[in-house]
């Protein structure tokens, strides 16, 4: 496969300064502790700034001093923390139900910044910023996975656009939250899993498989599904057949599972051993177990519909603490039915490529099926139907890119077809990349009606620690960023390469 030219490297450049843009936009319009859970992210990280540990699920509590804060709050952090003698209130903060990581990095980064001496929501933006560089590369990493899966500089162009159709998954990089590693590290692992499916046979390139599916179960559960997804990849590679290439696949995949296990398993075996649980729930106390009303029980038709909408609304656009600004059902469930059957029409046909596209499915069904399992016993011990969001769908995000790229270069048969569709696809992720943050803002601050009003604009400065000048600014940069991105991207040619020809059982070469 060609090398990537100078100019594909221009737009894929562009492309990722554009994410990098809206980022720090995200980061400075959504209001301070508006982010889904991020009081309960932020307080953990102060909690281990202040040196209180790591203690077990259900046993931290929010700080009196980030229990009361707030965007308006003029007090440094310093100056709540010694007024209340750091003490706690009665809300669980359920976030050590996770390993530490993030929070021992993100308290590494209050004590960079001195939080003490600033108000809250100044330390929030900074570890808002500091999450976002983990997303940054997100872009890049789809164009590297696309290209490798279809060998079209064209598409893997489309493809790191992609990541900019989702307005949910810059918002939640752009947020306190253990989310943004996971999504890099997911993404890492894809594409290092796609290399080794696509003929990298060196030890160096597993070896790096390895170390990212170790680091990225180091940060919260939602990696998980990366473990089987990881071992079916390693153990598939391009090449002979027989025995002795068989039993050889296998000791490499069970040699990279032991490097990745050595590296991070050891918080979930520590949680078999002495909770007797993968992960124990740091909500028990607040939704403790209960029964179903007498004469009553669990109706698996309301828990479908109920995960189904809220997961595909929470994937593409359901922002703020409460999930409750939402972009128009019309744009995902549009979105969701033509990502979707894309992928379920096109992307399994017989022919080059299936085997790596049932070896790419096995990411984003796993997800579906951890979720789906996790969410039904905790529906039935607690009657109520939680923790289905899109968001912990993110770590394989990649893969779903992949997957896309496949079904619609197999649906879309001729050049012409290609570049049109490549050309009105980076136009669509660019318009909803810059839809979401307007959404966001008419819902907070100019009551969901689309119109900016003075009234609008004083509310959203009293709700970020920066100008409003500079969020404006952040969202016209974005702009013509998009429109750069997308005539850059025209000039990008597309390669006549087919897909990987099959080798083997439904593997690629």
């Amino acid at each position: 496969m060609a090398a990537p030219t100078r100019g594909e490297r221009l737009v894929v450049l562009v492309v990722t300064a554009t994410f990098g843009v809206f980022l720090v936009l995200w980061a400075t319009l959504v209001p301070t502790f508006e982010a889904p859970d991020e009081r309960a992210h932020f307080d953990a990280a102060v909690h281990v700034a202040i040196g209180d540990g790591w203690p077990d699920p259900g046993d931290l509590h929010l700080l009196q001093a980030v229990d009361g804060a707030g965007a308006g709050t003029t007090a440094s952090m310093g100056a709540l923390l010694d007024s209340s003698g750091a003490a706690e209130v009665d809300t669980v903060d359920q976030m050590t139900q996770h390993p530490a990581t993030y929070y021992v990095l993100a308290a590494g980064v209050l004590h960079l910044i001195d939080f003490e001496a600033h108000r809250p929501a100044v330390d929030v933006l900074a570890l808002r910023l500091f999450s976002a560089l983990f997303v940054l590369p997100l872009p890049a990493l789809a164009w590297a996975t696309v290209r490798r899966v279809t060998r079209s500089p064209r598409a893997a162009v489309v493809g790191a656009f992609a990541v900019l159709a989702v307005p949910e998954l810059a918002s939640i990089g752009a947020s306190v939250s253990n989310d943004p590693p996971v999504m890099l590290f997911g993404a890492t692992t894809v594409w290092l899993a796609v290399r080794v499916l696509t003929g990298d046979a060196r030890t160096r390139t597993a070896f790096a498989l390895a170390l990212s599916l170790g680091v990225a179960i180091l940060w919260k559960g939602t990696a998980l599904p990366l473990i089987p997804f990881v071992a079916v990849a390693a153990a598939l590679s391009v090449g002979a057949s027989g025995r002795r290439v068989v039993l050889r696949r296998l000791l490499r995949a069970l040699w990279v599972l032991a490097v990745a296990a050595a590296v991070g398993a050891w918080w979930w075996l520590r949680n078999l051993l002495v909770f007797r649980t993968l992960q124990p729930d740091g909500y028990a106390s607040l939704r403790p177990p209960q029964p179903f009303p007498a004469g009553t029980g669990p109706d698996p038709v309301a828990f479908v519909d109920v995960s189904w909408t809220t997961i595909a609304r929470t994937f593409w656009g359901s922002f703020g603490g409460g999930a409750q600004w939402v972009v128009s059902p019309v744009v995902y469930e549009t979105a969701t039915v033509l990502g979707l059957g894309a992928v379920l029409v096109w992307g399994f046909r017989r022919g080059p490529g299936l085997g790596l596209a049932v070896t790419l499915a096995v990411l984003p069904l796993t997800v579906f099926v951890f979720q789906t399992v996790t969410n039904w016993n905790s529906y039935l011990a607690t009657t109520f139907v939680g923790g289905t969001q899109g968001r912990y769908s993110f770590p394989a995000i990649t893969a779903f890119v992949a997957l896309s790229a496949i079904a619609w270069r197999r649906a879309l048969g001729t050049p012409a077809g290609r570049r049109r569709f490549a050309t009105v696809v980076s136009c669509i992720a660019a318009a909803l990349a810059l839809y979401g943050p307007l959404v966001a803002y008419t819902s907070f601050a100019e009551v969901a009606r689309a119109r900016i009003t003075s009234a609008g604009l004083e509310t959203l400065a009293a709700s970020t620690p920066v100008p409003v000048a500079a969020v404006v600014a952040a969202w016209v940069v974005a702009l013509l960023l998009s429109v750069g991105a997308v005539l850059l991207s025209r000039r990008v040619p597309s390669s006549t390469a087919a897909l990987p020809s099959s080798a083997g059982p439904g593997v690629p070469a």
